[in-house]
């Protein structure tokens, strides 16, 4: 639809084998990590004992129930997930050592953890923390589940829906859900740590065989669940097994979507049957998850695995954005640009940068760009039919098509109104994140306020969509 000739072509079956195969065993290997780690403190089991069982049961059910089963299964293990989440949250903070959320609020080692906005008298907190992301990191980064753009993430489950309407007012609940409700009870789980855990050796002492590659920040979360009774552990350790096997169902089910239809189906045997797409689907999905618990057993951080993603990704967001709003963006574009990221975060990561995490995405984001930018000026445009047939079909608008937009549609510029809409939605997520936090803090008015700007955006966006 957007591009045109082999290049086109090439392009689809290249981002099937990047999106499906690499991206996708990223993600699972760093989702695997954090399983290797519950499974090591909390179950004392070995890592791949348990990535053997849970990675059997997802595999079994993406495999013979497809997207329908990965999707009521979501609902169930989401459900699960929030309750075990919050109990635990609860009896956490009600350990003596704790005292209460007012008290965990106040004690030493926590107070400083708390404010909102990093401290800006110090660039080595604010920049990473504050400026990047925000600044850099939400265009320039594509990122599984978060792509600038759009994505096949949101997508899939948004085209699985029965209409438009379930289908925009589904994706409102999940970015509440996932941004603003979620987090909390593993935020306030993590300030109970600084209390019980103060350092990593607090951790390494309680938990004296875990491997040392795996002893990090990130094993707080597991070692301040041991806490809990057993009844209640079962219950929470259900919920994470259940988060688990979500995330990775959902990962193996769209992996498989693009290596099948994109890949196998198109270049491969164009005349398969459906029969033989649905056993290609099903050997997709065993390789990705055998690749994906690989890979989890031999990373040594959930950091090094985000920072990796965003590495990988950096530089190639942008050109998500800009395809709908410049004709000049050809399928070439694309390929150099995911190529060159690749070989630079394969630099950054494996080779002797003195760097900082954040440094290298910057960089290789604006490495990236330059590259992608002087490929698209030296290869040929896509063909004016498919320009105009985009326009036709889509309607981008704006000044970069104005070159092939004159007189095709009568129909408003969505984009302005698009733009609000992202406005609005941002601020009512934030809204709510920050609201209550606040709330949960002590900080009434505030945290009135900010759930109140969160209400009065969503009601807003809601207008602006109808």
């Amino acid at each position: 639809l957007r591009y045109s000739g082999k290049a086109a072509a090439f392009l689809r079956g290249f981002r099937a084998l990047y999106l499906g195969l690499v991206f996708n065993v990223l993600v699972m290997g760093a989702v695997s990590l954090a399983a290797v780690k519950f499974g090591e403190i909390v179950l004392g089991m070995p890592g791949w004992m348990t990535l053997t069982l849970a990675c059997s049961v997802t595999l079994a059910y993406s495999t013979l129930g497809g997207l329908k089963a990965v999707i009521i299964t979501d609902f169930v293990q989401f459900t699960l997930a929030m309750i075990g989440s919050v109990w635990a949250m609860v009896y956490i903070l009600g350990l003596p050592e704790i005292g209460g959320l007012s008290n965990l609020i106040a004690h030493a080692n926590v107070t400083e953890k708390l404010p909102l906005i990093p401290d800006l008298s110090d660039p080595d907190v604010w920049v990473p923390v504050l400026l990047v992301p925000l600044a850099v990191q939400w265009w320039a980064s594509y990122y599984p589940g978060a792509e600038p753009g759009g994505g096949g993430y949101i997508a899939q489950r948004m085209f699985s829906a029965k209409d438009e309407s379930n289908a925009v007012g589904a994706t409102f609940l999940f970015n509440v859900a996932h941004y603003a409700l979620r987090p909390w009870p593993w935020i306030l789980i993590a300030l109970s740590s600084l209390v019980i855990f103060p350092e990593l050796s607090d951790i390494q002492k309680a938990f004296p065989n875990l491997p040392a590659d795996k002893l990090g920040h990130d094993v707080a979360y597991p070692a301040m669940l041991t806490l809990l009774p057993s009844g209640l552990l079962g219950l929470v350790a259900a919920s994470l097994i259940a988060a688990f096997m979500s995330t990775m169902s959902t990962q193996l089910n769209l992996g498989a979507s693009y290596l099948v239809n994109d890949f196998y189906h198109r270049f491969i045997k164009p005349a398969a049957t459906e029969k033989e797409l649905v056993l290609a689907g099903r050997l997709f999905t065993v390789v990705s998850v055998i690749l994906g618990a690989g890979l989890g057993l031999m990373l040594t951080s959930a950091g090094q695995a985000f920072n990796l993603l965003l590495m990988i990704g950096a530089g190639t967001g942008l050109i998500y954005i800009l395809r709908w709003f410049w004709w000049r963006i050809n399928a070439y574009t694309e390929i150099v640009a995911m190529i060159s990221s690749i070989i630079i975060a394969g630099y950054f990561n494996f080779g002797d940068s003195p760097l900082e995490g954040w440094q290298k995405i910057v960089i290789g984001a604006l490495l990236t760009t330059v590259v992608w930018i002087l490929a698209t000026y030296f290869t040929q445009p896509d063909d004016d039919e498919t320009l105009r047939n985009f326009v036709k079909k889509v309607n981008p608008g704006g000044p970069g098509w104005t070159k092939y937009s004159d007189g095709i549609s009568s129909e408003p510029w969505p984009v302005p109104n698009g733009i609000l809409c992202m406005l609005f939605g941002c601020v009512a997520v934030y809204g709510f994140l920050l609201g209550v936090g606040q709330l949960i803090y002590g900080h009434i008015e505030s945290g009135s306020i900010l759930c109140g700007l969160g209400v009065v955006s969503s009601i807003g966006l809601s207008k602006i969509w109808k």
